[in-house]
């Protein structure tokens, strides 16, 4: 028996590119609390990146698009038939952050603590809202 895929977070850029449709991503982004179900859409038409898998706001606008790292791996999935659940998690200075859960598991907001560090621009402490993943195999 395979073991289950284990819950992960993943980074969505674009931010700062318009949508065709004139909705701003950025805007959207901030009308998203923590926990909130969004929808993750592959585009294997896209121009730029067939592996390409946009993030959707519950509300159907366009938030950016999974870092093309990570397409790849969820796009399979979502062809094989896993079932893929996601939530936004939130934004740091680096930027916008969703959590998945796969197959029938729903995903949860991580429970540790932002980790505190020093920016280096101005000596002050700053959260950093990254949480990090145990390992996650590649197949």
């Amino acid at each position: 028996m395979a073991a289950a895929l284990q819950a992960m977070s993943l980074a969505v850029v674009g931010a700062q590119f318009p949508n065709t449709d004139g909705s701003d991503r950025r805007f959207e982004t901030l009308l998203c609390p923590p926990g909130e179900a969004i929808e993750l859409r592959p585009e294997p038409t896209n121009k730029h990146d067939p592996l390409a898998i946009a993030v959707y706001s519950a509300r159907g606008v366009q938030i950016g698009y999974l870092s093309a790292e990570r397409c790849g791996r969820i796009g399979q999935l979502m062809r094989l038939g896993h079932e893929v659940q996601a939530i936004f998690q939130g934004m740091s200075q680096d930027g916008t952050w969703v959590r998945v859960a796969f197959d029938g598991e729903a995903p949860e907001l991580p429970s540790s603590s932002p980790v505190a560090s020093r920016d280096p621009d101005h000596g002050e402490f700053v959260e950093d809202r990254f949480y990090p993943d145990e390992e996650w195999p590649d197949f």
